[in-house]
């Protein structure tokens, strides 16, 4: 459905850090970065964290959230780890969430910038 996320960052540096470590969790690896974007890929899309273009300053979505894809629950708790050693900021520790579908477990959290992030997974059963 998507082919591309992005979010804005008032201080790459620290946002590029968060999501190396988170997304390095979920087995993406940077792709590309410099010192206005950095893009990871995979083979699901991309995600962007990005300087405004317009130079304003950057601000996060109220009520907005993206969610993430992870394989299992080791990678939905190993993302969120990542995430708090990163600059990230808790959302929802990781855990069964039984009011989404399935038998979903995640976890929240937010980036440096304030966007807020998820990474789910299906159990089994």
């Amino acid at each position: 459905m998507f082919t591309h996320v992005m979010v804005g960052s008032n201080d790459l540096a620290a946002s590029q850090a968060f999501y190396d470590a988170t997304f390095a969790a979920l087995g993406i690896q940077p792709a590309f970065a410099n010192e206005t974007r950095a893009f990871y890929r995979s083979e699901a899309g991309a995600f962007g964290v990005v300087k405004p273009l317009d130079g304003g300053p950057a601000c996060h979505a109220n009520g907005g959230t993206i969610g993430l894809a992870a394989a299992d629950k080791d990678q939905v708790d190993a993302w969120y780890t990542a995430g708090l050693a990163s600059g990230g900021t808790d959302e929802g520790a990781p855990g069964p969430r039984p009011n989404a579908p399935g038998n979903a477990y995640g976890a929240y959290l937010r980036d440096p910038a304030g966007n807020k992030l998820c990474a789910f997974c299906q159990l089994p059963g």
